[in-house]
């Protein structure tokens, strides 16, 4: 009997402690979540989302036609209840769900979704609205009911479904794509159907969300559906790294994006939990622009290439969080193919390239052919980890070899300008984050990205370079619907860059957070950038 009554004990004790813990983790609703951004966002043209300070904000205010799960990368419903596709990928049909409407009480009917995606898709040169980088070859809409919607292409899209769930085509009301590109950095002028409402804003400094009481079209996925938990959002635009950690530290923050590699140890031994969402694409690299004469010859490139020694840079200046990159996409992207043994180093090899080439080692340790300098510059990518960082070590290893590498900080404008002539930046640090193929061709077509600085894309300064094969390889992956074939020719374009050392890939780059323990909930999109919908405060 003592046995027995012991064992009540103890089974009624562990009810106990479980039902406790289950009202520990039961949601709290209420209070404002304080996140600190490391820069402050340039446009909210839903299209602009892929620089992560633009896509931070986005995620919040705007919900998307299909959601991709960030663990299995499916497409799945969201305000689009269900879909179909036609066999070759030329014709997309959506059921848009009922009950859905804007913040400013505009319905998200087959208009409004009709109205979004032929300004992504095909542009407005009068409000100088560019094309989204993540829809190819589309043609119109049609509007076949009040909550049915066609989308027609001039050739097979079979990227589109995915490119449905992206940051880039965030819903917007049909009043702000009647704006200006130049006025949608005003983030009280972006009205969306999401959780979050921005109603103030403090331009580059600090802008201040309410979550919205009629809301409930969260993705079928959650298991919230209704209004978010939180009443509100403050971010707040904090360049200086140590700022952020302190603030995260002493209470004063909730959540902070971008924490270095060098800050990790110490905030995880205080109890603070740090999150590293991959990106899934493009990893974090160095393009060369070729119609640069210093690096228009191959020979150059590969040295270059063969002086990169990343598991240096990523064991000098990164953590595990940061795996070395082994292709031009990330492991977790989709027709990765391995390719580290052509990114082996071999100072050797390279200094005889060189010397073929005709760079000949000056008293001075740098290179020089018919009396120029291998003399290159580069300009940091801020939105980047420790990008000056990584570049100066390069800088340090090229220099091992008899090229100088300068790296430059700069302003806005200059940088902006410099970036687009070859001549003045005959490298740059690049990366994108898309879980679809057609992200390698948004980082490399001249029509989107424009990483190498093609004729005929984004760049005037550009004299010939150009790559017909390269960009053949780009509009196939872009048009063909057959998943294996696509594929294959993913794995195709990573080889040839390589082999054409058109790029170095560096590091995977994932999206780095730190959050308070009273943080939870907290979740990302299918790339790293996050979602507060879900997310609440527990009391301290």
């Amino acid at each position: 009997m003592r046995r027995a009554a012991l064992g009540a004990a103890a089974a009624v004790l562990a009810l106990f402690f479980a039902v406790q813990a289950a009202a520990e983790e039961e949601p709290v609703k209420g209070g404002t979540l304080v996140y600190l951004e490391q820069q402050a966002h340039a446009s909210l043209y839903p299209p602009a989302g892929g620089f992560y300070p633009n896509g931070g904000i986005l995620n919040q205010i705007t919900d998307k036609l299909t959601y991709q799960n960030p663990k299995t990368l499916e497409i799945e419903p969201w305000i689009a209840k269900s879909w179909t596709v036609d066999a070759d990928a030329t014709t997309y049909t959506f059921e848009i769900r009922p009950g859905v409407t804007f913040s400013d009480g505009t319905p998200v009917d087959a208009a409004a979704v009709a109205k979004n995606f032929d300004t992504f898709g095909l542009g407005n040169k009068d409000l100088k609205l560019p094309v989204s980088e993540a829809i190819n070859n589309y043609a119109r809409s049609e509007v076949l009911g009040p909550l049915t919607v066609r989308f027609h292409f001039t050739k097979p899209s079979p990227g589109f479904l995915q490119a449905t769930s992206v940051i880039g085509s965030g819903l917007v009301s049909p009043k702000t794509l009647s704006l200006p590109f130049d006025q949608l950095g005003d983030a009280t002028r972006i009205v969306g159907s999401g959780p979050f409402v921005i109603v103030r804003e403090t331009l580059g400094r600090e802008i201040v969300f309410a979550s919205r009481k009629d809301y409930a079209w969260g993705p079928p996925a959650s298991t919230q559906g209704g209004r978010a938990f939180l009443d509100g959002i403050k971010l707040i635009v904090t360049p200086e790294d140590s700022v952020r950690i302190g603030a995260l530290l002493a209470g004063q923050a909730h959540v902070i994006r971008q924490i270095q590699a060098y800050d990790e140890r110490e905030v995880e031994a205080k109890g603070f939990p740090i999150s590293a969402p991959p990106t899934r694409g493009v990893n974090n690299s160095i393009a060369f622009r070729p119609d640069n004469p210093l690096v228009a010859d191959l020979r150059v490139r590969r040295a270059l290439t063969l002086a990169t020694d990343t598991r240096e840079i990523v064991d000098t200046l990164y953590s595990d969080r940061y795996p070395r990159a082994t292709s031009v996409i990330a492991a977790t992207a989709a027709g990765y193919r391995d390719l580290s043994a052509k990114l082996a180093p071999d100072a050797a090899a390279a200094k005889r390239l060189l010397d073929e080439a005709g760079w000949r080692v000056g008293p001075d340790g740098i290179r020089r052919k018919d009396g120029r300098e291998l003399a290159l510059t580069a300009y940091e990518s801020p939105p980047q980890p420790q990008n000056k960082d990584m570049l100066q070590l390069v800088a340090q290893q090229w220099a091992k070899v008899g090229v100088k590498l300068s790296v430059l900080a700069g302003d806005a404008g200059s940088r902006t300008l410099d970036m687009l002539d070859p001549l003045k930046t005959g490298i740059a640090p690049v990366m994108v984050g898309r879980a679809d193929p057609d992200v390698i061709k948004s980082q490399f077509y001249p029509k989107n990205r424009d990483a190498l600085l093609q004729k005929g894309g984004s760049s005037t300064k550009v004299q010939a370079f150009v790559d017909d094969r390269l960009n053949g390889l780009f509009d196939a992956i872009a048009g063909e619907p057959d998943r294996e074939k696509r594929l294959r020719l993913v794995g195709e374009v990573q080889e040839y860059l390589l082999d054409q050392a058109y790029v170095i890939p560096i590091f995977e780059e994932p999206q780095a957070f730190a959050a308070s323990p009273l943080v939870k909930g907290l979740a990302f999109e299918a790339v790293g950038r996050p979602s507060f919908y879900g997310t609440w405060l527990t009391r301290p």
